[in-house]
């Protein structure tokens, strides 16, 4: 299913739904950040998906980060609550959902490096080559805040 990300953009369609969403901040013993090109929207993103029933959080991270990336990890704290009303996401289903993600850091425990059916690109990227990668600015401010390793839990 496609989708188009819509920031702070007036002509918008107003959205029909929030879904609970997670995402995946893995860094690499090099500082690498853990990157997917994704297939739904043709941008650059930490891995990342909806929580299914029966799950915790932390259990949609690990399974979510597995399934685009083949990487395993374990969760070892909360980067934040991001939820920005001015940033909607239309699907080709009629879908239009305000963007509330849960974003934790994570770290490489196993596993290699694989695409997905949403993932057409794994990789490892230096923190310094982000810039070069076609990212939309809410998984920037993500990484963002990844990269800072405050212990305060950044939210919106």
């Amino acid at each position: 299913m496609s989708r188009t990300d819509y920031f702070r953009d007036p002509n918008a369609p107003l959205p029909n739904s929030i879904k609970v969403a997670v995402s995946g901040f893995v860094q690499d013993s090099h500082g690498r950040v853990l990157m997917i090109h994704r297939t739904d929207n043709d941008l650059y993103s930490i891995p990342g998906g909806g929580l299914e029933p029966g799950e915790t959080v932390t259990e949609a991270v690990v399974r979510e980060v597995y399934e685009e990336t083949g990487i395993d990890v374990r969760v070892t704290s909360l980067i934040g609550i991001f939820s920005n009303p001015d940033h909607v996401i239309a699907y080709d289903d009629g879908e239009v959902r305000q963007e509330f993600s849960i974003c934790f850091r994570a770290e490489p425990i196993g596993g290699q490096p694989r695409t997905s059916s949403e993932s057409k690109v794994v990789i490892w990227v230096a923190p310094t080559d982000l810039a070069k990668l076609d990212i939309h600015p809410s998984i920037a401010l993500r990484i963002e805040r990844g990269l800072k390793e405050t212990s305060t839990p950044y939210f919106t």
